[in-house]
């Protein structure tokens, strides 16, 4: 996963100059596809819930725009208004796609679908997110190189191991954190080694221990993919169960950046790249980017029987992992179309029950093309997957209406000057405030579905 091109003017900049009908575009106009400027049909599938219409439709037209082939409603996209344009940007720079569909847009010789001013904004973003992902990279290796030092058994999660069977190139990437899995046993040593690099410990929620260096008091959409030096670093811990190999034992080393460092195995890291999106999906908000992810990771290893063999056998008596992965991979194929070869989803899909099945059927569009705050349907989901055999994470009224305030978005600086302290107090409020709305609207939007699954569970049955 290197990350060694230039900080400047991008290439591409002067294939696309938007001044110019690119051939895609006149290839759009030549087959007709944007006869009198009117939107082409879209042929998009329509949930029994509610049908796709506005703001969503835009969405999944840009979202299946980064797959191949790629498909004719995206012509739909020429006829977008700026203010339509902005929107959906927004929409993706949330979801964590922003920069994979520049980098889409590119390729296709596209760039003259945006309006000139989104388009050097998003070259802007990219030039922003390569130097912020290079200053990860380099704590990242400051921070192991330390733990390598003191003889730590870790690996690396998510980020530069995803590269290249699911990123192609890492500055595209919209990365907040830094995640290692650690042995249990290590983890008051690494804690020791964070905290000597100026981290301080924000919280521990079940196994995980969530750092925090450098922060700042909100950052707004516009500067998510600026270098602000602030990093935060979450350790895993791995507990060692009897009779059963741990993935810190299946390690895999490669060398990246000029460094030797321990990633997980091939099949560990799929099992955990897609139980990390079924998690999301089993909470109030997910971005479509773990999705897109785990779909093109998967379409790498398509045609490798025996990788799917192992990833059947590690999974082997885990009624979570053949569940969970069941439910990322159909609400993948169902908003993106089929992706994963038989040998996957014989015992993954093949395994949901059909409330289950219905539930991504209804809702798996609004999940996958959402956005923050989120929405509370993940507890119908909840609900039919602990009849199956999956523990729920919290009871449902304390997921409807919670007896605890959110944890504070910044915890109090030593020596902190009033200013800031006020900035972090009336930050905090806010919180409370859009949590106590998201609550009350959303549980009522709840209450009101609720009804309506139980009728139409009866009805598939």
């Amino acid at each position: 996963m290197a990350i060694d091109s230039r900080v400047g003017p991008l290439p591409e900049a002067g294939a696309c100059d938007v001044r110019t009908p690119s051939f895609a575009r006149r290839g759009f106009v030549h087959t007709g596809e944007m006869l009198d400027c009117a939107p082409p049909p879209l042929p998009i599938r329509r949930t029994a819930s509610s049908p796709l219409r506005g703001k969503q439709q835009t969405r999944l037209v840009a979202l299946l725009a980064l797959c191949d082939p790629l498909p004719q409603q995206s012509s739909r996209m020429l006829i977008l208004s700026l203010k339509e344009w902005e929107k959906l940007l927004h929409w993706l720079h949330i979801s964590g796609l922003a920069l994979y569909f520049l980098d889409r847009l590119v390729e296709l010789d596209l760039c003259d679908l945006l309006p000139p001013t989104l388009f050097t904004r998003l070259q802007l973003d990219l030039i922003d997110n390569t130097q912020r992902t290079r200053s990860m990279i380099a704590e990242s290796i400051a921070i192991q190189q330390d733990f390598q030092k003191t003889g730590l058994t870790y690996a690396i999660l998510k980020g530069l191991s995803l590269c290249p069977g699911s990123v192609s190139k890492p500055e595209l990437r919209s990365q907040f954190d830094l995640d290692f899995l650690v042995a249990e046993g290590c983890a008051p040593e690494a804690r020791r080694i964070l905290e000597r690099r100026g981290y301080r410990l924000y919280a521990i929620s079940g196994r995980t221990w969530e750092f925090k260096l450098n922060e700042r008091p909100g950052v707004s959409v516009k500067d998510i993919y600026k270098d602000f030096q602030s990093y935060a670093v979450e350790l895993h811990l791995e507990s060692s169960v009897p009779d059963r190999t741990s993935r810190l034992e299946r390690l895999e080393w490669r060398e990246m950046h000029g460094m030797r460092m321990p990633v997980l195995s091939p099949v560990d890291l799929l099992l955990g790249q897609g139980l990390h999106a079924f998690k999301h999906l089993c909470g109030e908000s997910s971005r479509a980017a773990h999705l897109l992810e785990f779909r093109r990771h998967v379409l790498n290893r398509q045609h490798d029987d025996a990788f799917w063999r192992e990833v059947q056998a590690a999974a082997k008596g885990d009624p979570r992992a053949s569940l969970g992965l069941g439910v990322v991979i159909l609400l993948i194929s169902s908003v993106m179309g089929d992706f994963a070869p038989r040998a996957f989803t014989m015992w993954t899909v093949d395994s949901l029950s059909r409330p289950v099945r219905l539930w991504v059927e209804l809702y798996g569009h609004r999940v996958a093309l959402g956005s923050y705050p989120g929405n509370k349907l993940y507890l119908l989901l909840q609900r039919e997957l602990h009849f199956a055999g999956i523990p729920e994470k919290r009871p449902l009224r304390r997921a409807l209406f919670p007896s605890r305030l959110p944890p504070p978005v910044l915890r109090a600086f030593p020596n902190e000057t009033l200013p800031v302290r006020v900035r972090r107090y009336s930050m905090y409020l806010q919180l409370i405030l859009e949590r106590l709305l998201f609550h009350i609207v959303e549980g009522s939007r709840f209450a009101l579905e609720s009804r309506r699954w139980r009728r139409m569970k009866e009805l598939a049955q």
